[in-house]
């Protein structure tokens, strides 16, 4: 009874944040004339203020502190680049159909719903069913097509819509194809990401770095996925604005020079032992976990702890933010670790950044691909000599035994570690056969020892030529923001107490508009003084809104502190005016020479409204 309870009080807390959202024109359904597109949204005037000032504060957080080369790459890519980086062959959703109507519905959405659903709502529920639901729904990102089948068919699970049968799962590609040029012969796809963009051009940003590590490169820009059944508004679109970093290191040495500056930071994390063994995410210093070998190295727990601090200075409340650990199941075979910066709202907990180190996988497939080598170089002082690991597949005999899954076996021998690939060996020698997991295909297949050969030979090198490891913070801006507003978004009484009134508590940083100036009454003097004061404000860069309505006093407050404007400037005489604070409602007086110094003081974060309480008379309204 009482999950039912939270479920309909999160369902009517969500119903009241979208639809100040949508009459206010943050954002609202694209085409919405013609009955809209299930996935698309347009963002209004405020909306496209709060993305504009978010992206401006993930510049100077990231990119200006950090030094990094921006580039900015098409969103039509070439087949190539997708089948190398694997997205053609993999980047896939279990579908299945409505056998009536062929509508279609995300498989594992379906049965996910199914389990929350009776878990929630059910009272009947026995304790071993819950048990069971519980599992399902813990292993949920593991199971095959054939798995989920059986499971929708063993819960009955019908089409939400029509409650017609289902057909069996299938992948969908959720990459929008196109082709490129009139010929239709130069197949492309609408990109997924925008890293591959930063992978291919390594080479001149590389040189362009003077050839040196480690650096980054940072995008923003238009991602595209064709979901199967979006839902949850801003949170799982078909468009969407990505802003991503590659961090690009050498794979001996992830040190960070900039690492203690973060590495008194404590929040909430939630590694991977933890969650196997059914415990609560906890607050964890991010110094420690880095010590602890909870994060694999310094270079990525820097990032995780500039992640939260970019999150939190936005307005993301610290005590529903948490790192996760991805599980086992969750990491590609290449990954060396992996997190995501989870935000908890109204429809639980929701991936807003992933922090991944993906070792140095991009570069390799991009280098097999192309014919084109992306490395960097160390050269020595004096020559060295170096014992170098040598795997060399056998492709012939490969292919005889795999066939259209050669390229997965090949990709998964040559990813192997030192320590793998001398087992292997020994392995081989000893029976003439190994077992070896592919993680691509999710199975393991026997290796025989005519198919590779693995030594180690000692060359002398004037330099080392290696492929650098990336360490990649992925940050979903539509998904940020929409938790942003949920974070940000609270009732309060009138002041006569007979309704209550919507506010967004936006930080300055973001506010869609910085300020409104409101003559008290309609005046030519006062509306003289307004005119003088909007000038002022444009001249140092404020945004601002003047009301000149009649209306009273009381009801611009009302409508300006539903848009989440911070600060209000009340026109009563032609020398002084009062500043309104939102959340407080405290007001100040300052000479109207003063205001527009004091407003950008204060959302450029130079000084806090507490310093500016202090140094202004207070005004009783």
């Amino acid at each position: 009874m009482a999950a039912a309870q939270e479920a309909s009080s999160r369902e009517a807390f969500r119903q009241a944040v979208g639809n100040t959202l949508e009459r206010r024109l943050f954002y609202i359904p694209s085409f919405k004339i013609y009955r809209g597109v299930a996935g698309l949204y347009d963002y209004g005037p405020p909306g496209c203020a709060v993305k504009s000032n978010v992206l401006a504060f993930w510049r100077q957080h990231f990119v200006l502190e950090e030094n990094m080369l921006e580039v900015d790459c098409p969103c039509v890519t070439p087949e190539i680049v997708l089948k190398a980086s694997g997205h053609v062959d993999k980047f896939t959703d279990l579908m299945v159909k409505d056998e009536k109507s062929g509508t279609c519905y995300r498989a594992d959405h379906l049965l996910k719903d199914f389990c929350k659903d009776k878990l929630e709502k059910d009272p009947n529920l026995s304790v071993e069913k819950a048990e069971e639901l519980r599992h399902v729904l813990a292993v949920l990102d593991d199971l095959s097509a054939e798995e989920l089948g059986a499971k929708i068919k063993e819960y009955g699970i019908m089409a939400p819509d029509t409650k017609n049968p289902l057909s069996n799962p299938y992948p969908f590609n959720l990459m929008f194809q196109t082709s490129i040029g009139p010929s239709g012969l130069s197949p492309g796809y609408m990109r997924p990401e925008t890293a591959q963009g930063i992978f291919v051009n390594f080479k001149d940003l590389y040189y362009y770095n003077g050839n040196k590590l480690p650096f980054a490169a940072a995008q923003i820009g238009q991602a595209f996925r064709n979901e199967i059944s979006p839902r949850q508004g801003l949170l799982r679109v078909r468009e969407f604005t990505l802003a991503e970093i590659e961090h690009f290191v050498d794979p001996e040495d992830k040190s960070h020079p900039k690492f203690s500056e973060v590495a008194l930071l404590e929040f909430l994390m939630f590694p991977r032992e933890d969650q196997v063994s059914g415990q609560q995410a906890r607050i964890i210093p991010i110094g420690e976990a880095v010590s602890q070998g909870i994060v694999n190295n310094e270079t990525l727990g820097y990032f995780i702890g500039r992640v939260y601090l970019f999150l939190t200075r936005l307005g993301i409340d610290k005590d529903r933010l948490r790192f996760r650990q991805h599980l086992a199941n969750e990491m590609a075979h290449y990954a060396a670790d992996c997190w995501d910066a989870e935000i908890e709202c109204s429809y639980g907990w929701i991936e807003c950044v992933g922090i991944a180190d993906r070792s140095a996988y991009d570069l390799r497939a991009h280098t097999d691909k192309s014919g084109v080598a992306l490395v960097a170089h160390e050269k020595f002082l004096e020559p060295k000599e170096v014992e170098k690991l040598v795997i060399a597949p056998v492709k012939k005999e490969l292919g005889l035994a795999f066939k259209g899954n050669q390229r997965m076996v090949v990709e998964a021998l040559e990813a192997m570690g030192e320590e793998e690939a001398m087992e292997m060996k020994a392995t081989l020698e000893e029976k003439g056969q190994a077992e070896f997991h592919v993680c691509t295909l999710d199975k393991v297949v026997t290796i025989m020892k005519n198919m590779l050969s693995i030594s180690k030979e000692k060359k002398k090198e004037h330099q080392r030529v290696f492929t650098p490891s990336v360490i990649e913070p992925s940050f979903g801006i539509g998904r940020i923001i929409y938790c942003l507003y949920e974070h940000s978004f609270y009732t309060r009484p009138s002041r006569d107490g007979d309704e209550q009134l919507n506010v967004f508590r936006f930080p300055p940083l973001i506010a869609p508009i910085k300020c409104t100036v409101f003559p008290l009454v309609q005046n030519e003097q006062y509306e003289e003084v307004a005119r003088h004061i909007a000038r002022s404000l444009t001249a140092v860069g404020i945004s601002y809104k003047i009301d000149v309505t009649g209306t009273s006093i009381g009801k611009r407050y009302a409508r300006t502190d539903e848009l989440g404007v911070p600060f209000a400037i009340t026109v009563d005489s032609t020398s002084s005016v009062t500043v309104r604070e939102r959340d407080s409602k405290q007001q100040i007086r300052v000479s109207v020479d003063e205001v527009a110094s004091v407003i950008k003081e204060v959302t450029d974060g130079v000084s806090t409204w507490a310093d500016v309480l202090w140094r202004y008379p207070t005004h009783q309204s």
